[in-house]
């Protein structure tokens, strides 16, 4: 298995998303894990790079 996917399923089974269990998680496979967390994160605008060093407008 991917551990990127191994690392997010660890991550959805701590705190699942609303309407889902631990459980759910578990028996997801790797590529519906892996497109799960890319819909409940396309639209976050500040995503991994909020934070980082760069050059910013406010």
């Amino acid at each position: 298995m991917n551990p990127n996917a191994e690392k997010l399923r660890k991550k959805y089974m701590d705190d699942p998303p609303e309407g889902m269990t631990s459980e759910d998680i578990r028996r997801m496979s790797e590529d519906d894990l892996l497109d799960m967390d890319y819909f409940l994160n396309e639209d976050d605008p500040f995503g991994d790079d909020f934070g980082e060093e760069g050059f910013y407008i406010f």
